[in-house]
């Protein structure tokens, strides 16, 4: 465990940056993944902006970036102009990173159009990762792929795929728990046929008949059980916390709005609320592993 780094999405806290980094510094974590600033996404940032008006506050709080949360690869697969300006976007990030002193970025395999099959775009979803892949390279930053709800690499075989088709360093593997249940997957399987790529763990859970996000460890995710078997083979990245357990301002931009429907809207959790019980949830299952307690 003490080779583990817990991260999370501290947009989920609260919009203002300020009571974000209050928040994740009086729980005594360390990183934060860089999604929603002030409102704003990451990828409406320069680097001069974040230089001038982010790090300062970073430094001050004594906060680390784990990961920048990017919208990269959250478009269509048909749409060439937002592809283009995607790749732009790219080279802001990857310069951000650098200046943020931070590795990875997170991306997503795009959307595909409603009624189409994924199948179809393969080629044309692998051609355009790869570009993604070769903007990284450059920058010496690695993209790690989460597998997101409605995307190409929203299954366990098809991220499988991409990983090994795009065949880069600059390109690997994020660990959804919850999203691998919302799409009909089982944890464990995914875990088992994409382990060798995955550098990078998102902690959130979802009950698999309704697709409902709660507190890691009580859904479908087989959290504790798999995050044991990582920590055993040597796992040693980031655990970074993404509870959607209420719902926060950054949503609008990162979902498809049925994606809404899965929050488990509890109004008697503020963002704050909510982060501290994914922490404190997480750090009783690290608890429980390095213990070898029965998980």
């Amino acid at each position: 465990m003490n080779e583990l780094l817990i991260s999370g999405f501290s947009d989920e806290i609260s919009a203002d940056f300020d009571t974000q980094l209050e928040v994740v510094k009086k729980l005594g974590m360390q990183y934060i993944s860089l999604r929603g600033i002030d409102g704003r996404n990451i990828g409406d940032f320069s680097v001069e902006e974040i230089k001038e008006a982010v790090l300062p506050r970073l430094q001050k709080a004594g906060i680390g970036v784990s990961s920048i949360g990017s919208p990269i690869g959250k478009i269509l697969i048909d749409d060439e102009s937002g592809f283009e300006e995607q790749k732009q976007m790219l080279h802001t990030i990857c310069k951000i990173c650098s200046l943020l002193e931070c590795n990875y970025i997170r991306i997503f395999s795009f959307y595909i159009p409603k009624g189409e099959e994924a199948d179809f775009y393969r080629d044309t979803v692998i051609s355009k990762l790869k570009e993604f892949a070769e903007i990284a390279n450059q920058y010496e930053v690695i993209l790690l792929h989460e597998n997101e709800k409605d995307i190409y690499g929203d299954i366990g075989i098809r991220c499988k795929e991409i990983l090994h088709e795009v065949g880069s360093p600059s390109f690997k593997a994020i660990f959804d728990f919850a999203n691998f249940i919302q799409c009909g997957e089982e944890p464990k399987e995914c875990y088992d046929l994409l382990q060798d790529e995955i550098i990078y763990i998102h902690i959130k859970d979802a009950v698999s008949a309704t697709g409902q996000n709660v507190v890691c460890g009580t859904g479908q995710g087989r959290i504790p059980e798999i995050l044991a078997l990582a920590i055993n083979n040597g796992y040693k990245g980031f655990l970074t916390l993404e509870p959607h357990l209420v719902l926060f301002e950054s949503l609008k931009d990162l979902e498809l709005e049925e994606s809404l429907h899965f929050i488990e809207n509890n109004k008697a959790l503020t963002g704050a609320d909510a982060y501290k019980l994914q922490y404190e949830a997480l750090l009783e299952i690290l608890k429980k592993i390095t213990s070898r307690e029965e998980v």
